[in-house]
């Protein structure tokens, strides 16, 4: 498929069938200072003709704009300035209820011959952002994505100049020369510049977090100082492009001089998101007027929220080949696999287990602390992302790391029962800092969209024992010996949730610690059964169904009787259905995953008996469902099996994609591509 043709599968939303099912959220208070904002592009005379020849599903007609403009005026939404928004912000002059602040991004000459018409018939404030080194001198052509596009199609200095003495036209830098991909591992991904730590193959070497500060911060300034010549006036707000952007390029911005950022991240821009992450909806061709409603009043991540989730989970280990040719092989499998079968996501393995233990023996992406197998879990999840359009969390273990030299869970009196997860003792500081400089790599070095905490994320009633727990279990009024402990009932009980507790603010502590480069990230986690099926087994997990609901964004149930030995599975997952649904915010948040695999037998779990269980489950009501593994090299479940289960063709999709959904894959481009 080539990129145009992925380009071309990305941005087509299913808006018109979908949006009269669905229950419009209430407007946005009128607080003074909440507002929403728009993020637009090309405008186009004759959109169905420039198609043919010029695909750009972020492109709009010319038509389709007049009539937005007419329809703002006439359902109260009222356009501000990025000054407007700055004052309130201050505490001066409130926001007018419906606040929205128009941008169009990328410098097309439409933007002069179309749109600025348009915002002085309406008198409509607006945002435009150019890419500065598409505007020196010397430019025939611009490599816009994987095309390249003559310089007369985007603004000239004196259109530049006229809009930005108006009094109605802001611009912002689009960057100078990060509208583009950098190498990001060694098998050639680009990734969008501005997100992402450059490879230079000729020293094998990834860019430092100082390099990469340094080369986003001379770009910004350098783009400012230009875009302020240009205009004569002061430049203020950067604009990322493709919505990739992260803690250390916000810092990098702000050096540069640049306190403002747009971005394409989802939802309203309330008192509490900051003038560095201003929210943007993203329109394409296919909306008319009236649909605009839904990306004005969508809540963040409301998407992801209203959508079912249908999740593959995959191991990398499936993926990973020594042989190079047989690798990509293996991922061409996969990619196919999953546009065949268009689950809403893939919770990706992003550690090596080759034994099958639970725990990891060697990374898949670049770290300090542990072997790398290969530099392949940012390859594989841009694909996953670009070519089959899901939304990817990097499956990871929380404390399941197998390095020498650092303390393990330790078990009072003896040594660890044969099958545990070999695993770190998670109250020792040491290991708290290093798994969280495991996950700070994994942030830094691939994009993606989530994280789905591994089910070795627990502890047993005879453990932790070791120094670092017993200290900890102190600060909580607990004595020191776990049999006494557990030989009260009132002591167990706060032991119990004191684990419990503790491995959930670890886990929020990673994600936090992830999204400082992935600002958007969400986040799952494997819940076993039992802790559901009897609550007082909570012991023997530290896991609890209510916890997981209130701290993460989705609960990754293991909805397994065969692995559990359930002696009657349909009634065994019945009973499950109704102990989740009657949590609140448990149907909407639990996602039911299957087994495919019976692991007791070492066979597959048959097709019917498969089938059967995700009826049952739609039966109950249960609205989420994954399964895991899939087998894509041998292909189980068979495709038709695992469509019927997963397919989100089936779904009614909300509109209101998020940019990173909107780059397609690069690896053989001179650019990223996708939104623009």
């Amino acid at each position: 498929m080539t990129t145009r043709a992925i380009l071309t599968l990305l941005l087509i939303l299913l808006v018109p069938v979908s949006l009269q099912a669905q229950t419009l959220p209430p407007p946005d208070p009128a607080d003074g200072q909440t507002f929403r904002s728009l993020a637009l592009h090309d405008v186009r005379s004759d959109l169905r003709a420039s198609f043919e020849t010029d695909p750009d599903e972020t492109a709009i007609g010319e038509t389709d704009l007049v009539n937005l403009f007419s329809w703002l005026q006439q359902s109260g939404y009222q356009p501000v300035s990025l000054q407007q928004i700055v004052t309130a912000r201050a505490g001066g002059k409130p926001l007018p209820a419906g606040a929205v602040l128009l941008s169009f991004d990328d410098g097309y000459r439409s933007a002069y011959t179309k749109v600025f018409p348009l915002l002085r018939r309406f008198r409509y404030p607006a945002v435009m952002s150019v890419t500065t080194e598409w505007l020196e001198p010397n430019v025939a052509e611009v490599q816009y994505g994987d095309r390249r596009l003559p310089r007369e199609r985007f603004l000239a200095l004196a259109e530049i100049r006229e809009m930005a003495g108006s009094g109605l036209v802001e611009f912002a830098t689009h960057t100078h020369e990060m509208h583009q991909g950098v190498q990001a591992n060694p098998q050639g991904n680009l990734l969008p510049a501005a997100a992402v730590r450059r490879y230079d193959p000729a020293r094998g070497h990834y860019e430092s977090d100082a390099e990469y500060g340094r080369r986003v911060e001379g770009d910004l300034r350098r783009s400012r100082l230009l875009l302020e010549r240009y205009t004569g006036k002061r430049i203020r707000t950067v604009t990322w492009p493709y919505g990739a952007y992260n803690d250390q390029a916000i810092d990098a911005a702000k050096r540069a001089g640049l306190d403002i950022a747009l971005t394409l991240d989802s939802g309203p821009n309330t008192p509490d998101v900051p003038l560095q992450r201003i929210r943007r909806a993203l329109p394409t061709y296919d909306l008319r007027a009236p649909d605009y409603v839904w990306l004005l009043r969508d809540p963040a991540g409301a998407d992801q929220a209203r959508r079912s989730q249908r999740v593959m989970q995959v191991d990398l280990d499936y993926v990973y080949d020594p042989d190079p040719i047989q690798q990509e092989a293996n991922l061409s499998l996969l990619l196919d696999r999953v546009q065949a079968i268009a689950p809403s996501a893939v919770y990706l393995q992003a550690f090596a287990d080759p034994d099958g233990d639970g725990a990891a023996e060697a990374l898949y992406f670049p770290n300090r602390h542990m072997p790398v197998r290969a530099d392949l879990f940012s390859r594989v999840a841009w694909q996953l992302r670009t070519r089959s359009r899901v939304q990817v969390y990097a499956w990871m273990p929380v404390t399941a790391f197998e390095i020498p030299g650092l303390p393990q869970v330790q078990i009072q009196g003896g040594s660890t029962p044969a099958g545990r997860i070999p695993r770190l003792s998670p109250f020792d500081p040491q290991v708290r800092r290093t798994i969280k400089e495991i996950y700070e790599d994994l942030g830094r070095h691939a994009i993606f969209n989530g994280l789905l905490f591994h089910d070795d994320a627990r502890l047993v009633d005879d453990e932790d024992a070791g120094p670092a727990a017993l200290r900890r279990y102190a600060e909580w009024g607990l004595p020191a010996d776990l049999a006494a402990i557990r030989a009260s009932p009132e002591l167990s009980a706060r032991w119990s949730a004191g684990k419990t507790r503790y491995l959930v603010d670890l886990t929020l502590e990673l994600a936090d610690t992830v999204r400082r480069f992935r600002p958007e990230l969400r986040t799952a986690r494997n819940l076993y059964a039992g802790p559901v099926l009897q609550p007082e087994s909570e012991a023997w997990f530290a896991q609890s169904l209510p916890a997981f609901l209130k701290a993460y964004d989705y609960t990754a149930l293991m909805a397994m009787p065969q692995m559990e030995g359930a002696v009657q599975p349909e009634a065994w997952l019945k009973e499950l259905a109704d102990r989740v649904l009657a949590q609140p915010g448990g149907r909407d948040r639990t996602i039911f995953e299957l087994q495919a695999r019976d692991w007791a037998k070492g066979v597959a779990v048959p097709d019917a008996q498969f089938a059967q269980q995700v009826e049952l489950l739609r039966r109950k009501g249960i609205r989420n469902i994954g399964y895991y593994p899939d087998d894509f090299i041998s292909g189980h479940p068979p495709l038709a099996a695992a469509r019927e289960a997963l397919s989100t063709r089936q779904i009614p999709h909300a509109i209101g994609k998020t940019g990173d959904e909107a780059a397609p894959d690069v690896t053989t481009q001179p650019a990223v591509e996708g939104e623009r």
